[in-house]
């Protein structure tokens, strides 16, 4: 008898880390992980196996195939915007390919077992390309419909296999004799930049918030590489957690849509830069503006409309701008840098 799990893939990242944590108290998943890397440590004990292996692998994924039966799937793998524009082919190899053997994994199980796979995927803000600051100004909150056309090879990929998933949820082989569409229930969060307290920023597009909090706590001076009107999403790591938990519980009849924006605050990186100092009062915080990052974060939206979100599955953030600092980010950065 193969044993029923949840199948968490790029387990070790930032996402990850949350999601085993906050899955391992709940006590009632038991938990698979398939990542390139080794799972820390610290988190061995609350999984059932830790697989080091990509998910461009197939035959890594017909073993977790043969060996368990997955009814839930969180999707995380990625390689992000970033090193996805110094390398693109890999980004596709990774993010398309990867995701495309995830989704054909689903079918395949959801086929043995006969049951639906709950597929949960997070996407990204990268899939907006708006088209100048302009049209981002006029266009206030975007909806999931508006201003899809990414400028960088990650949203690029993000965008291509939303509209996979949503092909392997309704209409996968359409002209097959017998319908085949169903086996993989494909349910897709849009997040805004995700920052968390207790892993490090690693370059990413979004990252200069955190990056100005470490800097500070560390005593280290940091040049902002946007400009101080800059504004986009974010998120506090803790709710992006909880949204893809809560729309995996989701009742199937209850979602009207297979891609839903989360947003939580909005705020500019001059916003940023005064609660840090509030913080830090002796913090040196500039900015020195990376023209080619600034030009990819200038097309993301300055917010999202998260109302389907809330409406359909529950979605509601527990940190604004005020707490996410004040309460979670700040204190927690602060402790990791305090001398004994």
């Amino acid at each position: 008898m193969r044993k029923p799990v949840v199948l968490i893939t790029g387990a070790s990242g930032e996402i990850g880390h949350g999601l085993i944590e906050r899955l391992a108290e709940e006590g009632s998943h038991t938990l698979v992980t398939l990542d390139v890397r080794e799972l820390p440590a610290e988190l061995k004990p609350k999984v059932h196996r830790a697989i080091v292996g990509s998910i461009v692998d197939k035959a890594i994924l017909d073993r977790i195939l043969a060996e368990f039966e997955v009814d839930l799937i969180f999707h995380l793998a990625a390689l992000l915007s970033t090193r996805g524009e110094f390398t693109p082919l890999a980004a596709h190899q990774v993010n398309v390919e990867g995701t495309l053997n995830l989704l054909e994994f689903a079918q395949r199980q959801g086929e043995t077992h006969g049951r639906p796979v709950v597929f949960v995927y997070p996407s990204s803000i990268a899939v907006y390309g708006l088209p100048d600051l302009a049209t981002k100004a006029a266009a206030g909150r975007v909806a999931e419909e508006q201003f899809l056309a990414p400028i960088t090879m990650y949203g690029c990929n993000k965008l291509y296999c939303e509209h996979l998933g949503r092909y392997y949820a309704r209409h996968y082989r359409q002209l097959a004799a017998e319908p085949l569409a169903g086996k993989v229930d494909f349910r897709c969060v849009r997040f805004p930049g995700l920052i968390s307290a207790v892993t490090l920023p690693s370059g990413g597009t979004s990252d200069f918030a955190p990056e100005m909090i470490h800097a500070a706590a560390k005593g280290e001076a940091y040049a902002c590489f946007v400009r101080p009107d800059t504004q986009i999403p974010f998120m506090a790591m803790p709710d992006g957690v909880e949204a893809l938990i809560a729309l995996a519980k989701a009742p199937r009849e209850s979602l009207r849509q297979t891609v839903y924006n989360v947003g939580a605050f909005a705020p500019t990186a001059e916003e940023i830069r005064n609660l840090v100092l509030e913080a830090f009062p002796h913090a040196q915080i500039s900015y020195k503006v990376d023209t080619k990052r600034q030009a990819i974060v200038d097309s993301w939206p300055a917010d999202v409309e998260d109302a389907a979100a809330r409406s359909q599955w529950g979605f509601a953030p527990q940190f604004d701008l005020a707490s996410a600092f004040g309460n979670y980010l700040i204190p927690t950065i602060r402790a990791r840098y305090r001398k004994p």
